[in-house]
Order: C-alpha cells, then structure tokens, then sequence
C-alpha cells in the first residue's frame, strides 16, 4: 500500500471534506472517475490488482494538489477489500461515499460455448467483488453515523440482453438487483445507493477497434458518436454529491440514447 498526503488544499467542490473509494481505479472509467472526484474536492482511495498504475495516478493526485491513497486491491479477496476501506478511515478520517467500478468480462459466444469459467470469471469480479464492496463500505458509513452514497458500476447490458455475452449480462444485470435492495435496506440510515448503466466508451478495448469498427458502433447510437470516460465520471460525481440527495436505487443510463428505443 502507497499513501501520498499533499499539504496544499484542493479547491472547494461539492465533494469537499468527504472520502471517496474507488474500485478498478487503475484505468479507463475509473481512473477518469478517481481524476474527477479529486477535482471535486474529495480524498480518494483508488483500489486495483494494477498497484503500479494507481500508484502512479495517485501521485498525479497530489501533483495537483489532491489527496489521495494506492491500495493494490482483488475486489474478490475480502480480506483486501476490508484493507482498502480501513485505509480510507485510517488516512483520511471516514468513507463517505464509493465508486464500485472493478469488473471483468469474457470474449463474445453464444451460451452454450460458454465455459463454467467464464461464468464464474463474471460473477467473481462484478458480483461478488461489488457485494464484498458494499457489504464494508456500509459497515463503514453505518460506524460514522454519518452515512453517505454508492454508486456501483453496471452497464447497458444489465439492462437489456446482449448476443454473445450471457454471463457478463447476467452478472450486470445481478448488480441493479444488489444496488436496488440495498438502496431499500440504508435509505432511511442516511445510505443512498445508485448505478450507472453505461452503453459504448471510449476505452481502451474501443480505442483498439479499427475505423470501421468504430463507425458501426457509432451507427448505433442517437447521438451518432460513442461516450467518453470523463461523462460517466461527472455522472458518478454528481450521485456522489449532495446535488443527488433524493436519488438512490435508480439506475441511469450513459448511453447516448440507446435504450430509449428499447422494448
């Protein structure tokens, strides 16, 4: 584990003076996430198996005057996952809020070419791994008495059936069940729990696609362009901020627009 404490004061945002923890910090949607949210004003725990990568980004973080911590985390250990949340209330004085994002997925086949590895491949990283999550990020916040905000990662593919992709659909849609139940159980202790459900972003695995490839996915989306990590980040901060404070158990989409023609 790698802490970095700066003694400048990051502006004031609509996160200020709270900790947020994320998984799958190491890239992608959640290394923008973690960039975004130390913009706001929150300290930031980044958690990951990549420990060099959140190293490096946390360092970042404080270059520009943020605070942050690097905690090497398998979302599918609980023992590091308790780790990564003890080190947010050690460091940082509480957890107030969470941006479960770790996830993993399998290369597209239809079901039946689909091994019981793959399966089990999906829902350890996204399921279990957001249900260790949540289970000590809520003990956390229960602790505080302060309570505070979720915001686990899904996808369009949670929300609809994908060709190819059984166990990575199922593992997503498993997520809005785990975070609409739990926005039941923590409401009314101050917890409000949400997901963002985002349809094609400019990842790494989009950014390797050729021209074309991107043309085709780009065809399939009203606004005729695909997604950028840095929108479902501000989505995520906003859940994360007072700005949402009667939102929990809603699911939002970040697609630009595919679903709104969905049956």
């Amino acid at each position: 584990m790698q802490t970095y404490a700066s003694p400048s004061v990051t502006e004031a945002g609509v996160l200020a003076n709270r900790t947020v923890i994320v998984t799958g910090a190491s890239r992608g949607i959640g290394a923008a996430t973690a960039r975004a949210l130390a913009r706001a004003g929150a300290s930031v725990v980044l958690a990951a198996r990549d420990e060099s990568a959140i190293t490096s980004i946390a360092a970042e973080i404080v270059a520009a005057g943020g605070r942050a911590a690097a905690v090497a985390t398998d979302v599918t250990d609980e023992a590091q996952v308790r780790q990564a949340i003890r080190t947010a209330v050690e460091e940082f004085g509480g957890l107030d809020g969470a941006f479960n994002n770790a996830g993993d997925g399998h290369m597209p086949a239809p079901l039946a070419d689909l091994t019981i590895e793959d399966l089990q491949r999906s829902l350890g990283t996204n399921v279990s791994g957001v249900f260790l999550a949540m289970k000590h990020e809520i003990r956390a916040m229960l602790e505080s008495g302060k309570g505070g905000a979720i915001v686990n990662m899904s996808s369009t593919a949670g929300m609809q059936g994908v060709r190819g992709m059984s166990a990575y659909s199922a593992a997503k849609h498993a997520i809005i069940g785990l975070t609409r139940s739990a926005a039941l159980d923590y409401g009314a202790r101050g917890i409000r729990v949400n997901a963002v459900a985002p349809g094609p972003i400019l990842t790494e695995r989009m950014a390797a696609l050729d021209e074309e490839g991107r043309r085709r996915v780009s065809a399939g989306v009203p606004l005729a362009r695909v997604g950028r990590s840095e929108e479902v980040a501000d989505a995520v901060t906003w859940l994360l901020s007072d700005q949402s404070s009667f939102v929990t158990g809603a699911v939002i989409a970040i697609d630009g627009g595919r679903l709104a023609g969905a049956a």
